[in-house]
């Protein structure tokens, strides 16, 4: 019989990481943590704003066998609103799904379209919930939610898996958000058009992951009130 050794740290970190709703003596949750790290080692996507709308770029792994469409990260939440994420993709779809609902809620119970901000928020406080409640998992994906509300004012938002929301001019998630968002926080600049926003984004893109082509880029585009994806030959022009 083989006897494992455990060292007293790893002991006492093994104490409150087995329950979502137990704090470390430090005031760590580890469940979130590890969730968060799923995020950190996705592809990365990016989201820049620009005057009256908002650009969504994401990276993805494609097999040779797999079909485009069975790979989807940038999605269609209202009419009005997109969204992409890293982490794990039936997480995501969960989301996704839930956020759909909620807006369709909205638009048939106040006959208006939901403000991004307040679609962003229910998904925060979903992704909040399960850091609560015992017998249950966080979340292990992170967001970007951008859409335009009324007067073409453009919003991007960040979800994490501790339910934190965060409101960006530009932002980066995922494997590659730290050397994306050193391009973004250099080059971002007010009153940014659709084709400075898209080359900036690609740029980020770029920067962060390595051996990009648009089969494995996917994008969105949401101005004046609509939610629309980057053709292909749009991409190419940027990769």
């Amino acid at each position: 019989m083989v006897e494992v050794q455990v060292s007293p740290e790893a002991f006492s970190k093994m104490a409150y990481d087995r329950a979502i709703v137990v704090f470390s003596p430090e005031g760590r949750l580890y469940q979130v943590e590890y969730a968060q790290r799923a995020v950190e080692n996705a592809p990365t996507a990016v989201g820049v704003t620009f005057k009256g709308g908002v650009v969504l770029l994401a990276s993805k792994f494609v097999s040779k066998l797999q079909l485009p469409e069975g790979s989807e990260k940038v999605v269609k939440l209202d009419e009005h609103i997109g969204a992409t994420f890293c982490g794990m993709a039936a997480d995501a779809r969960m989301l996704i799904e839930y956020a759909r609902v909620k807006a369709q809620i909205h638009r048939i119970t106040y006959n208006e379209p939901i403000a991004v901000k307040t679609l962003a928020k229910y998904v925060a406080n979903r992704k909040q919930q399960f850091t609560q409640i015992g017998g249950i998992r966080p979340f292990g994906v992170s967001l970007l939610i951008g859409g335009v509300d009324d007067e073409d004012e453009q919003h991007l938002f960040e979800t994490d898996p501790a339910g934190t929301l965060r409101e960006w001019q530009a932002a980066a998630i995922g494997r590659g958000a730290k050397s994306a968002l050193e391009v973004l926080e250099r080059e971002w600049k007010q009153n940014l058009d659709y084709k400075d926003a898209l080359k900036l984004a690609a740029k980020a893109l770029r920067h962060a992951e390595q051996k990009l082509s648009t089969k494995n880029v996917e994008g969105a585009v949401i101005e004046q009130g609509k939610y629309r994806e980057i053709s292909h030959d749009e991409l190419k022009r940027v990769f």
